[in-house]
């Protein structure tokens, strides 16, 4: 039964006027009377909307599991992300996976910290200390690496859409040097925010202000804010009431109005914009034709006739401690980074009828995060030492049907631009960057701005020409929204590293590290143990040395030539086998 509690006190079952929905039908589903059938293990959230207003009910089906109390009072836990992992691991009867290896755990950490295989001594020495801390340690070293900043810039660049597909190319540069900058210097959340959301002056001065002119609608700029920094999105209730959600077209309109007086005018200097906030201008309601009085979602109201600065007004809420929004959404996008999946999926969908798989968990990271004054670092740190992080992708029979409790880490495929990287490091061969696109996408011209030996995660315009970071799902920075990146594998992925240039062009090259191996004499054992140390972090196994070996000892029978294209056939077979492209 829903019933609604009015402001005048009195209340009403409104059942037969609430419409119902399930997070997960496998889980639990629902009929149109409110009437809940379980229909699997996991949980669901029964959601009742009910006019403007949502409420959700969780429903705990716990897999058939016998498991020992002491499974779970046993298991390590190495900060409070092990401890409400585990209670929900034991409340739904999933047994957690040991820990991965040392070789596991340097490569994820790498990979997911810097973007980056882990170099093979660097590897190697962690392998051999035997400090019983090395793990901690390790992780300290690379949130200090220069990759750490290449990586996140990167990363926070797809996020704030910075491409010169709607940006001239200095105004590009700049708010892409003041991302990196943020990066570099462990800048908080709240202040980073701060400084893009009350840009003011030149574009090219102030990086962050291309913000505003990469959305100069006001609607446009509304709805990419609550995106970026709440992690939600309100472009339904632009129309109407958003029919999923409690947020009504009233609402929406007092938040898109916080946005009605950016002024923008073109400098004097080439790409140059000029940001300033006015003392006039509203956002007219869709419908009403009426300007409504500035207000954050679940905020205070503004009045109309007030002269505070809107931007500033915002800002001083969106970066409260009691914020409800702010730090949850960074907390989300940081925690899919690192699990492979967000506690809320998708990453940037936080909203009551999408509940988190772990509510306590996120609110847990979330008020940390806020006492550790948005410190990015800390929130990773917590992260990359749990034991949750730490853990084996190899499933149990009791925890392989659980794709979102992480009682295992969940094995996911590497992004393109790591990928492209990697291939560059284990052939040797770095990635020529030497044409840019144009922004109708129908042309690309030279371009001298990147010097042999950049980085795929060290470009800053998504609009540098590579057909092999198109093919795997590199994000075009149209639009707001963690969709634009996409991991699903793909028949044109299939022929890129089949048939495409970037692979097979790498390893033919003479300057490879195949060539170059084979000009100095390596024998083949030398060669595969080598390959295997630098792409996978481990040395093969007795099987895979013998097969490989017997492999390249029958293509010498032909001659060096044949030898050659069977090393180059063998690495291939590394480089695009599953074990490199996903993250174990």
């Amino acid at each position: 039964m829903v019933r609604a509690i009015y402001s005048d006190g009195s209340s009403e079952d409104v059942t037969r006027w609430t419409r119902f929905g399930s997070s997960e039908e496998l889980v639990a589903g629902v009929n149109e009377d409110g009437m809940a059938t379980v229909t699997g293990h996991g949980e669901a959230a029964v959601i009742a909307n009910f006019g403007t207003k949502v409420a959700t009910l969780t429903i705990t089906s716990p897999f058939d599991n016998a498991i020992e109390a002491a499974t779970f009072s046993k298991a390590q836990r190495n900060n409070f992300i092990d401890d409400l992992i585990l209670k929900k691991l034991e409340l739904l009867h999933l047994p957690p996976s040991g820990s991965c290896t040392d070789e596991e755990f340097v490569r994820r950490a790498y990979l997911d910290t810097c973007g980056i295989l882990p170099p093979v001594d660097e590897a190697m020495a962690f392998l051999a200390d035997t400090d019983p801390k090395k793990r901690a340690q390790l992780i300290e070293q690379l949130l200090e690496r220069p990759e750490f900043v290449d990586y996140w810039s990167y990363r926070w660049s797809d996020l704030f859409l910075v491409s010169s597909r709607k940006l001239p190319q200095p105004g590009m540069w700049a708010f892409y040097r003041k991302i990196r900058q943020s990066v570099a210097d462990n800048q908080p959340w709240d202040a980073f925010a701060r400084d893009v959301l009350t840009a003011s002056g030149s574009t090219l001065a102030n990086g962050g202000g291309n913000y505003f002119v990469l959305h100069k609608d006001v609607s446009e700029l509304a709805e990419a804010t609550s995106v970026t920094f709440l992690g939600m999105s309100v472009g339904c209730a632009k129309c109407h009431n958003h029919p999923l959600e409690k947020w009504t077209q009233d609402e929406y309109w007092s938040f898109a109005n916080l946005f009605s007086r950016v002024g923008l005018k073109n400098g004097d200097r080439s790409g140059e914009v000029l940001v300033q906030s006015r003392l006039d201008g509203e956002a007219l309601h869709l419908r009403k034709g009426i300007a409504m009085q500035p207000m954050p979602l679940d905020g205070k109201p503004l009045p109309l006739d007030s002269t505070v600065d809107r931007r500033g007004y915002f800002v001083e809420w969106l970066t409260a401690p009691d914020n409800p929004y702010f730090a949850r959404a960074i907390v989300n996008r940081l925690w899919k980074n690192f699990l492979g999946r967000g506690l809320v999926e998708a990453e940037d969908d936080l909203r009551v009828s999408n509940p988190a798989s772990n509510s306590e968990l996120l609110e847990a990271l979330a008020v940390d995060f806020i006492k550790y004054r948005y410190d990015l670092k800390h929130l990773m740190r917590l992260i990359l030492n749990s034991a949750a992080y730490q853990r084996s992708s190899k499933p149990l029979a009791a925890n392989a049907a659980d794709d979102r409790f992480y009682s295992r880490y969940l094995v996911r495929r590497l992004p393109g631009e790591v990928i492209l990287d990697a291939y560059s490091d284990v052939t040797g061969v770095p990635t020529l960057f030497n044409q840019l696109k144009s922004a109708a996408g129908d042309a690309a011209t030279p371009i001298p701005t990147y010097p042999t030996g950049t980085r795929a995660m060290q470009l800053p315009d998504s609009l540098v020409l590579s057909n092999f970071l198109e093919a795997f799902g590199r994000a075009e920075r149209v639009q707001t929204c963690a969709c634009e990146r996409t991991a699903d594998a793909s028949v044109s992925q299939a022929l890129h590293l089949n048939n495409g240039q970037t692979l097979n062009d790498k390893l033919r090259d003479k300057n490879s590290l195949v060539g170059k191996a084979i000009a100095v004499g390596q024998n083949d054992a030398a060669i595969i143990d080598r390959v295997f140390l630098v792409a996978l972090t481990r040395k093969p196994t007795v099987e895979e040395r013998k097969k490989f070996l017997d492999i390249l000892a029958e293509a010498a029978k032909d001659g060096p030539q044949s030898r050659r294209e069977a090393v180059e056939d063998f690495v291939w077979a590394i480089l695009t086998g599953r074990e490199f492209l996903f993250n174990h």
